[in-house]
């Protein structure tokens, strides 16, 4: 990459910085070199080999105790620094199915791509896990950061957490977490109740009779039967939830035949269901089941429709207190003005089973949780994002998962340090 490298001064504070973030320039460059490295070597869900490898030598250079193998290719450091509570930084390892078009000089060349910004978050809790590590002083109580594996796929926090994450590395008193958003880098933002949804990931099967396509009338269309059912499902949304409940139900893939002049015999479709209440999530998933059964049956398939829930997520709730100590953390270190309020989101992600959520998988009661979006565009992107509002803007502005998203370095990997550093350091035990 060309360019300077980053500094902290990306994101001035507002009151002096505490003892661990005086050291961060001290350590930019080396994060910096971490962050490309991830950047252009991405590793799809459960497959994060490498990426698990590269965090946990950062982990273990930090003098951090090293647990790998947990739940796939999860990892966990631990360091423990007298009495005081329990504090997990999660930061995910996996990629997404896309081929990057950013255009950068350090792009991903392959059908992987970076572009939720897990590569930022796990070199932000690198940058904190080695700060932290170098001021003792700072802080008492136990400190454990952990690469979660298959977070796109919502498998990993699950996993993890079944093969004994909270036994084997220690209960946390509180969970944190930051996620890459396009607002502008030295950004966050906190939300209080629902921050991302609740989600049902289907995988459906619609069975049919294949035939000739000059003789529909001895077939039975599954082609015709799961298009019914699509636009059906579309009444989910504006027949079945109140107007002020927000739900979403996609339809991400339609399969079926692969001739123009054969009839199939089955068609498949994935779809999504997300929404900010687990009520509302609930009355959706049923919804979408029994349209599917009921077209099928109108249709006349010769067998049921196949309907497999391949994924879920609850909803995340982070903790009131929390919110309120890690937001106050952050408007000293970064300004009121750079702080800001977060809407409950649609986008749906697996953290919330690190707590209670979680508590049927790892048994642990009371659990706290603490989340907020990190801003990751550059002050040229957004200035030249058209549109005068900040939400105009970022309309604009690539989204997570497109193609062309990838935070901007310079700026958001330092905020993303301090950031979490902060955080880190308003729920651990004052020395």
């Amino acid at each position: 990459m060309t360019g300077p490298v980053p500094s902290s001064a990306a994101a001035p504070a507002s009151s002096p910085a505490p003892a661990p973030l005086a050291r961060l320039d001290a350590h930019l460059h080396a994060l910096t070199a971490f962050y490309l490295e991830l950047h252009r070597d991405p590793e799809l869900s459960g497959a994060e080999r490498r990426t698990a490898d590269r965090f946990a030598a950062r982990l273990e250079s930090a003098r951090f105790a090293v647990t790998r193998g947990i739940g796939g290719h999860g990892l966990a450091g631990v360091l423990r620094n007298g009495d005081g509570p329990t504090v997990l930084l999660r930061a995910e390892l996996d990629a997404l199915p896309v081929r990057e078009t950013s255009g950068l000089p350090y792009a991903a060349d392959g059908e992987a791509a970076h572009a939720c910004g897990h590569d930022l978050h796990l070199a932000a809790a690198a940058g904190t896990a080695a700060l932290l590590a170098g001021t003792p002083g700072a802080w008492r109580g136990t400190l454990v950061v952990v690469g979660q594996p298959a977070e796109e796929t919502l498998e990993g926090a699950r996993a993890m957490l079944a093969d004994g994450l909270y036994r084997r590395c220690g209960r946390p008193d509180e969970v944190l977490a930051q996620h890459a958003a396009p607002l502008p880098a030295g950004m966050v933002a906190h939300g209080y109740g629902p921050v991302t949804a609740g989600s049902v990931t289907f995988r459906v099967v619609v069975h049919g009779r294949g035939g000739h396509a000059g003789a529909p009338h001895l077939a039975v269309d599954p082609v015709v039967a799961a298009a019914h059912v699509v636009t059906r499902l579309q009444t989910v949304v504006a027949r079945e939830a109140a107007p002020a409940e927000q739900v979403a139900v996609t339809v991400g893939s339609f399969r079926a035949g692969d001739r123009a002049n054969v009839i199939p015999d089955r068609a498949e479709l994935a779809l999504t269901v997300r929404a900010v209440s687990e009520a509302s999530l609930a009355r959706a998933a049923e919804a979408v089941e029994r349209i599917v059964r009921a077209e099928c049956a109108a249709a006349a398939c010769p067998r049921e429709p196949e309907i497999l829930r391949v994924s879920a997520s609850p909803v995340t709730h982070p903790d009131p207190g929390v919110t309120a100590s890690v937001r106050e953390a952050h408007t000293a270190a970064f300004g009121a003005e750079r702080v800001m309020m977060w809407p409950p989101s649609l986008a749906t992600e697996d953290f919330a089973l690190f707590g209670d959520a979680g508590l049927e998988v790892h048994g642990e009661r009371g659990i706290r949780l603490g989340y907020w979006m990190l801003g990751a565009a550059g002050p040229a992107a957004w200035s030249r994002a058209p549109g005068t509002t900040a939400a105009q803007k970022l309309a604009a502005l690539p989204a997570n998962h497109a193609p062309d998203f990838a935070p901007d370095v310079r700026t958001a990997l330092p905020a993303g340090v301090r950031a979490l550093t902060t955080a880190a350091l308003a729920r651990l035990g004052a020395p």
